[in-house]
């Protein structure tokens, strides 16, 4: 059954569907941040280098991360969703559209391991200069993982509440692993597409009233599909489609030119 907004400032309610990597993450990625727990900044580089040139599909990205993180555990996870360069501004961004009857969602191709996080928590708010938190030492059908919809509850430095009402992430095992992702679980561009069409049917909207915030190659297809799009950070394969453009470390800031166009 879909869910129902409050109508009550008289126009359609809006959908706003934000990217994870260099989105909300600023200058770095779910993938980078966990391959620094584990001391692997090298190699996921360079994997992220040969992603963006085209040289390596979404599934065969997972598989090579896979191979990389054999050591890894919840406590790297943890460790990496708290010390990530988060933007600032997520959490009240967040409570902001929540206040005003929307709804807001994260999709992206990262593990649902890290991207469910953002269901229940808002990210840890912090100075953009402030450095990364040090590394730690070790101590179903296929598709994209939907890890459900909530509202409500506050958030106090990453503590639990003031996430986002839905996040999809790709599909991965549990850790630690024992074995490779299922390559029909790892999400791509045109999956953000129909994944923004489920939710939508969901929450009862349409694509008309969908706000896309993304930064690269990942967001192109969902950019095209929206009517209205903030670049965030981005490159040049979304900048021309986008409705409008930030450079900064302030969630508040990229929202505050939608806001605007309303």
């Amino acid at each position: 059954m879909a869910s129902s907004f409050s109508r009550s400032s008289g126009r359609p309610p809006r959908l706003h569907l934000f990217d994870l990597d260099g989105t909300l993450i600023h200058g770095s990625s779910a993938a980078v941040e966990i391959s620094r727990q584990l001391g692997l900044d090298a190699e996921i580089r360079e994997l992220e280098l040969a992603f963006a040139a085209g040289g390596m599909t979404p599934p065969d990205f997972a598989g090579r991360a896979c191979a990389l993180w054999s050591e890894l555990t919840e406590d790297h996870i943890t460790a990496a969703f708290m010390g990530a360069p988060w933007l600032s501004g997520i959490r009240e961004v967040w409570a902001e559209i929540r206040e005003r009857g929307e709804r807001s969602a994260v999709i992206s191709l990262s593990p649902d391991f890290f991207v469910g996080r953002l269901l229940h928590r808002a990210p840890p708010s912090r100075s953009p200069e402030l450095p990364h938190a040090p590394s730690t030492s070790p101590g179903d059908p296929a598709g994209a993982l939907r890890t459900g919809a909530r509202t409500g509850g506050t958030d106090d430095g990453g503590a639990e509440g003031g996430g986002v009402d839905a996040t999809y992430g790709s599909r991965w095992p549990a850790v630690p692993f024992r074995r490779q992702p299922d390559p029909a679980g790892i999400l791509s561009a045109e999956a953000k597409v129909r994944i923004a069409d489920e939710l939508c049917a969901e929450f009862g909207v349409s694509r008309n009233e969908c706000v896309a915030y993304g930064d690269s190659m990942s967001d192109a297809a969902l950019f095209a599909a929206v009517p209205v799009s903030v670049a965030v950070n981005a490159d040049s394969h979304v900048r021309d489609l986008a409705t409008a453009e930030y450079v900064g470390k302030d969630l508040r800031e990229a929202y505050g030119l939608v806001r605007k166009s309303r």
